[in-house]
């Protein structure tokens, strides 16, 4: 579940907009309002609004996505259930508004139009909506059993041009082959394939890496740009877990004479290769092997 805020300066256009039939709109729920037609609901807010005229913008317009894999579930009683504790939680309350199912698109979704002027003739503050809203989309979205989907996979990347067609595609590399890697350089082999350049940025200029880059076409980005799991210390720490996985797998025997000798500290040295020096494990192994030749 997301949602999405906006404020507004007129309840006429928004509840012509969210009663819409060319989007199949359908009223779910309402509190303070008279139903029976969309004049007589822009009526019942603007009597409220009169109360507080000053405000250049009353009204609460807020939007609440649901994934398509809750579909069979999402009842329009489910929906407004949501929607209630969720303006709750949000610090709206004691005010009028309605509830509208729209249709027009593959996901569920549902339109709330909100007075910010209360019952009793106070505005309802929008200060920390923006902070507020994604922890109670996550605490309703657990707590509800519906399908958390993380917010990239929402978008419509045919939509996309430029820069943002081309993070979107680093994105979608990046999903696709750190769980394959076991190291930077495996890692950056199997983005090549695909046109995306790897680099670290450094310190100042020292060797200590701060963070790292991926460039495709023209366009660089940082990896916590394109993603916050994407950052140097994330990647780094999946990669870790990828090699000691391999590693164990392979060698069941090694890896258990490990665990009962030695030191965690020293487990994860040895099973870990330093993250500085890229060298992929072949090539060490083959320099192992010219120096035995040499003695």
């Amino acid at each position: 579940m997301i949602a999405k805020i906006s404020l507004g300066n007129s309840f006429g256009a928004t509840v012509n907009y969210v009663l819409d039939k060319n989007k199949s709109a359908e009223l779910i729920d309402s509190e303070g309002v008279r139903t029976k037609d969309k004049q007589a609901i822009i009526d019942s807010f603007l009597m409220q609004q009169e109360m507080k005229p000053e405000i250049k913008k009353p009204v609460y317009h807020i939007s609440l996505g649901f994934s398509a894999q809750d579909s069979d579930k999402l009842t329009n009683e489910m929906m407004s259930a949501v929607a209630r504790e969720y303006i709750q939680k949000m610090g709206i309350s004691n005010t009028q508004y309605i509830m509208v199912r729209h249709y027009d698109k593959e996901h569920p979704h549902i339109h709330l139009c909100i007075n910010r002027i209360d019952n009793n003739g106070k505005l309802i503050s929008n200060k920390n909506d923006h902070f507020r809203n994604e922890p109670v989309c996550k605490e309703l979205t657990k707590k509800y059993g519906l399908y958390f989907a993380r917010g990239k996979e929402q978008v419509k990347r045919y939509r996309l041009r430029g820069a943002d067609k081309i993070k979107y595609e680093i994105y979608d590399a990046l999903t696709e082959t750190i769980p394959k890697a076991r190291n930077w350089q495996e890692l950056s082999g199997l983005l090549a394939t695909q046109g995306i350049r790897l680099e670290f940025a450094h310190k100042g200029k020292t060797m200590e890496i701060q963070g790292v880059i991926f460039s495709k076409d023209d366009h660089s980005f940082n990896g916590s740009k394109i993603d916050r799991e994407f950052s140097y210390s994330k990647i780094s720490r999946q990669l870790q877990a990828n090699h000691q996985s391999v590693h164990i797998r392979e060698s069941p025997r090694y890896s258990k004479e490990r665990t009962l000798n030695e030191p965690l500290g020293k487990q994860r040295e040895a099973a870990i290769p330093s993250f500085n020096n890229i060298y992929s494990e072949e090539e060490n192994t083959s320099n192992n092997r010219k120096r035995k030749h040499r003695l």
